[in-house]
């Protein structure tokens, strides 16, 4: 019971990402931009999609609950991360803080990783099934699947924070990253970290494997359907609705594997923290543009809005 007082009032402190203030201030200005622009890009989409009734399709819908998902994700990781860096890493952050950080970040990040496995079946019934598309993708299943990815992101999120945080800290309490990043908190542990590194490394594995062979197994059938498609105009409409959510997953999935599922051994806590600023800061703002870019039917309703003011 002393040991777990003493563990819940440990206070958590992120090491800086460089002893000169100049530069120190210079992320901070960038990591701002990052996140701002982050939050402009995702809202904007999101209420294009809320106030466009011929946007009122399970394609957008799913694009939508996306982007309100890159709106939470970023913001659990980007005040703290800004503030550390204002103060040169002299931010604490509490044990119950650092948890809740952790949650929230596992939570809505395997919420997202579902979801995009999800549009991946949406753009397979779409492209292969087209005249049973409204009958399979259903409003009411589309919700379910939406509801369907935050439960499994809860249920992903809250085995793997008590698992951590039921670990013993105590004297060193720097954290080598910029949020409470599962493999970074686990270095500080005082106690043998084998069991829950085997058991993050696995959980990681089957969230990160089984959505990723669920994409790729549905992109076969539609490559596959596309090849079918005898006009080039068709070919390239329906390649355009696919190539965004391909770029989109392979950014999201390649540095999510990087970070939990290199062996231990290879793992280098700088590189870590770089890589995790493509999946923190970076791939929220690529997301909305590069789905912005690539399709007409977001074009024109932006178009469309910006006309009004």
């Amino acid at each position: 019971m002393e040991e777990i007082n003493k563990t819940a009032k440990i206070q958590f402190f992120f090491r800086p990402f460089s002893a000169d203030p100049k530069i120190q201030v210079g992320i901070f200005v960038a990591f701002l931009v990052m996140y701002l622009t982050s939050l402009g890009g995702n809202t904007t989409i999101a209420v294009l999609v809320q106030i466009n009734p011929s946007l009122h399709i399970p394609m957008y819908f799913f694009l939508a609950n996306l982007a309100v998902l890159e709106i939470f994700y970023t913001s659990a990781i980007a005040p703290l991360a800004l503030a550390n860096l204002l103060s040169r890493g002299k931010t604490p952050v509490s044990n119950p803080g650092c948890g809740a950080q952790m949650f929230f970040f596992i939570f809505l990040g395997g919420a997202d990783c579902v979801l995009l496995a999800v549009m991946a079946y949406d753009r397979f019934v779409a492209i292969c099934y087209p005249l049973r598309y409204t009958r399979i993708m259903s409003w009411p299943l589309c919700v379910e699947l939406v509801v369907g990815s935050l439960v499994l992101g809860f249920l992903l999120s809250l085995p793997l924070t008590i698992l951590i945080f039921h670990l013993p800290f105590c004297g060193h309490n720097e954290i080598h990253h910029f949020y409470c990043d599962m493999p970074a908190v686990m270095r500080l542990a005082c106690a043998d970290t084998h069991t829950h590194q085997t058991a993050l490394y696995i959980i990681s594995f089957i969230v990160l494997s089984v959505p990723l062979s669920l994409i790729s197994t549905s992109y076969i059938f539609i490559m596959a359907a596309i090849l079918r498609i005898r006009s080039a105009e068709g070919r390239h409409r329906a390649f355009s609705t696919c190539s965004s959510h391909i770029l989109v997953v392979l950014l999201q999935y390649g540095c999510t594997s990087f970070i939990y599922l290199s062996p231990r051994s290879s793992y280098s806590p700088e590189m870590g923290r770089v890589v995790s600023v493509v999946y923190t800061f970076i791939t929220p703002i690529l997301n909305p543009l590069i789905y912005s870019m690539r399709n007409r039917e977001l074009k024109d309703a932006l178009r469309r809005a910006l006309r009004k003011f």
